[in-house]
């Protein structure tokens, strides 16, 4: 056997600097990827990363502009009072009163997704969350919870901090009548988190309409979110995503 196999693991930095980079390259990468996706909805959307030095700042895409069309320079910071501090355009107020509440409540929480998806939107307006009926489905066993209520476009800091409420420990919350919101220790993972949420709701929404779902057994389920629901394995799981976005389109970086 070869002892020269490559394994990749999140990396390590020795600067702030180096971390900071890291992340808005990673959160470039990962709205291209919703863009490529068709996850947004207007200018609905977002996905914020939190700053390593300044931690109740974060990253998030400008207000406005195509998940397709955001490069690193586009990115912008913004404070916990919700003003922009770093940047050229204007936050979605919606992301602020969201994600700010999110990243406040879960301080391990480096990354959080949230968009209009489809499958996420059809999903959330049965009120369900995501059932243990497939493998990768299982990631979410006990690890999504439902935001039951719907009161209009979040602008509210006070209903941010309400999702929050609902998200508690998990990785996911279904927002009903809105759509998917995921977090993560990573912008790779919560951004994987909320790609394979997504299918997983496409999926769960086929196989209902289709017929009688056989749900996995409870020990099963708990089993398989053991082996694929923790934040490493949906780091692992982003990379080919986004060896692949960086290869075809690496003015992202510019």
């Amino acid at each position: 056997m070869p002892d020269n196999l490559i394994f990749r693991l999140p990396p390590t930095f020795e600067t702030v600097e180096e971390e900071r980079r890291h992340r808005k390259e990673r959160l470039a990468a990962a709205l291209r990827i919703f863009g490529r996706f068709g996850f947004e909805e207007g200018v609905a959307g977002h996905i914020t990363a939190r700053d390593p030095e300044l931690s109740d700042h974060f990253w998030v895409n400008p207000c406005g502009m195509s998940f397709k069309h955001v490069r690193v320079s586009d990115l912008i910071l913004v404070n916990h009072e919700g003003k922009v501090v770093e940047g050229r355009y204007h936050v979605n107020e919606a992301a602020f009163a969201i994600h700010s509440q999110v990243h406040q409540a879960r301080p391990g929480v480096v990354a959080a997704a949230h968009s209009h998806s489809v499958h996420g939107r059809a999903l959330s307006a049965l009120g369900q969350i995501i059932e243990p009926i497939t493998q990768d489905s299982c990631a979410f066993y006990q690890d999504n919870a439902l935001f039951d209520d719907y009161t209009g476009v979040v602008t509210d800091l006070e209903e941010g901090k309400r999702i929050a409420a609902a998200l508690g420990g998990n990785k996911a919350v279904v927002l009903r009548n809105h759509g998917l919101l995921t977090v993560g220790d990573t912008v790779d993972a919560a951004a994987w988190w909320f790609i394979t949420m997504e299918r997983s709701a496409q999926v769960q929404l086929l196989a209902k309409a289709a017929g009688q779902v056989v749900p996995i057994e409870p020990d099963n389920a708990a089993l398989t979110h053991q082996q694929i629901g923790n934040d490493l394995v949906g780091w692992i799981n982003y990379q080919p995503l986004h060896d692949q976005i960086v290869r075809e389109q690496p003015d992202l970086f510019e």
